[in-house]
């Protein structure tokens, strides 16, 4: 496994590359990621080569060969090739012998200038004489003002500086022809190699997809067995029975970022048992109870190991999760209007095989409303659904559910209270939270000390009034029943004013009246 970690990280992304190979639009740089993935493809297959299982030597086969490919990128292009051709310096040397022509005009050149420069020097008697180049005037001889009056009769003005003159020669500007073009030759040479290149792996395309393909699966296997070893996960056992069951479960990320050892709890969910309805404080460890049980489902499901002690996975055909609180401002929706439109997906489609997870039903409303909502929708789980459903609230009324409901249960996150300040011990036990403790998290969250007293003062106020027997406040509906229509109104939208004569028309008027008079 590790082996195939170090060659696994060195490859790059070939289906991608393949991609843009198909379409001519790959860079240098990609053809030899291309090539250096394709060497380690090399160095894997002998890996995989060793091991004995029937599935494994089937991606092997996959991964394929491509020395002929890997022999001609490293022909046809530079070792560390620029970012585009556009600048040429691109193709390798030894690749076209045109191009190398092309090549070798242009580096001479550099040699020629020298010589040149030195010999006019010597002709002109002028030490300070220079030749040099720019893309505008091209190749020219610069001389100082100073020494400007002894340039020779057979120097060509071209160019007034503030301290210099510059000029040409017939041979310079011959010389400056010759070498411009074999530069733009070059360029246009290496262009067309280029482009010859990228259109010469259309044989190849589909060899190379089915490489990249057998690359991703190894590199998910590769990962999903190292993470195994390392993270100490066990071998889910799949079973046809309609159940889940899961000792000492962990939350991998969770454990891996805390600090503090990670409490292992354990989950279980038959026929008998459908609902968990899980109370407890904030920040007590409710949502990554749920979360942990839905990864190591989903994990058995695709064939991994889980991080568990032990899992026993029964059929589940989806995972349905409404947790967490956010809008959607691009469409009009609410947070409360997200989260019942999530909701309803769910109640809709969820079936005995499906694993559901309900996180706060109800927070984003008024508490009556979210009450009732969240008691109905964890019935609807229990007695229609009858899905595996691990129901978060802060609604205690719904704990009355274990005693009405055989396949509901309750359990609750414990903590532990102490001068005012709370510990949370996240583990699992049987049966409902007692209080939330929703001042003590808010606290620790550093709520001013005048606030917390306060809302001290109305929660004893409303524990007091809750223990009084009160009427609940009764709501008036958004969408109560308009009234019946009258009579006259029923009249006049079954008339059609054109259809009648003035007469006619006139006759109606008093027939309405009359009615209305009745009415």
């Amino acid at each position: 496994i590790f082996d195939l970690n170090d060659s696994l990280n060195g490859i790059g992304d070939i289906e991608r590359i393949t991609t843009r190979i198909s379409m001519l639009t790959a860079r240098p740089r990609d053809l030899v990621t291309l090539q250096n993935s394709l060497k380690l493809v090399l160095d894997i297959k002998q890996s995989l080569a060793a091991i004995d299982s029937t599935e494994i030597q089937h991606l092997n086969d996959n991964l394929g060969v491509h020395k002929a490919l890997i022999n001609l990128i490293d022909s046809a292009i530079t070792e560390n090739p620029p970012m585009i051709i556009r600048d040429g310096g691109v193709i390798a040397d030894g690749y076209d012998q045109e191009l190398d022509e092309l090549r070798r005009i242009s580096t001479d050149a550099s040699q020629y200038m020298l010589d040149f420069e030195q010999r006019e020097k010597d002709s002109s008697g002028i030490s300070a004489l220079k030749v040099g180049y720019n893309r505008v005037h091209g190749y020219y001889i610069e001389i100082s003002k100073l020494h400007s009056d002894k340039a020779p009769e057979h120097y060509i003005r071209r160019q007034t500086l503030k301290a210099v003159e510059r000029y040409t020669t017939p041979e310079l500007k011959v010389f400056e022809d010759r070498v411009l073009s074999s530069k733009e030759r070059s360029l246009a040479c290496e262009k067309a190699l280029y482009q010859q290149l990228l259109e010469s792996f259309a044989p190849h395309i589909q060899a190379l997809q089915q490489t990249g393909h057998a690359v991703a699966q190894l590199d998910a296997l590769n990962t999903l067995a190292e993470r195994a070893m390392s993270l100490n996960f066990c071998k889910p056992q799949l079973c046809d029975d309609n159940c889940i069951e899961i000792t000492q479960g962990r939350h991998p990320v969770v454990e891996k970022i805390q600090n503090t050892p990670f409490e292992a709890n354990d989950m279980y969910l038959d026929q008998t048992t459908q609902m968990l309805i899980i109370t407890g404080p904030n920040m007590g460890g409710k949502s990554t109870y749920m979360r942990q049980n839905a990864l190591i489902v989903l994990l058995a499901c695709i064939g991994s190991y889980v991080p568990a002690q032990a899992a026993r996975i029964g059929k589940i055909d989806r995972i349905f999760t409404r947790i967490g609180a956010g809008d959607d401002l691009t469409k009009g929706r609410s947070t409360f209007m997200v989260e019942m439109t999530e909701t309803a997906n769910i109640l809709h489609n969820a079936t005995e095989n499906s694993l559901v997870l309900m996180d706060e039903i109800g927070r984003g409303t008024s508490t009556y409303d979210g009450l009732s909502l969240a008691q109905a929708c964890a019935l609807h789980l229990a007695q229609v659904n009858k899905s595996f459903t691990l129901f978060a609230t802060h609604y205690f009324e719904i704990t009355a559910f274990d005693k009405e409901i055989d396949n509901i249960e309750n359990v609750h996150l414990d903590a532990i209270e102490h001068d005012d300040t709370i510990v949370f011990l996240h583990s699992v036990k049987t049966g409902a939270a007692s209080r939330s403790y929703g001042l003590q998290v808010a606290a620790l969250a550093g709520i001013p000390s005048k606030v917390l007293q306060n809302a001290k003062k109305t929660l004893a106020l409303l524990e007091q009034n809750s223990n009084k027997t009160e009427p609940v406040p009764i709501q008036t509906s958004f969408f109560e029943s308009m009234p019946e229509p009258s009579a006259v109104e029923r009249e006049l939208k079954q008339i059609n004013p054109d259809d009648f004569t003035p007469r006619q028309a006139l006759d109606m008027l008093y027939q309405l009246k009359q009615m209305a008079a009745k009415n």
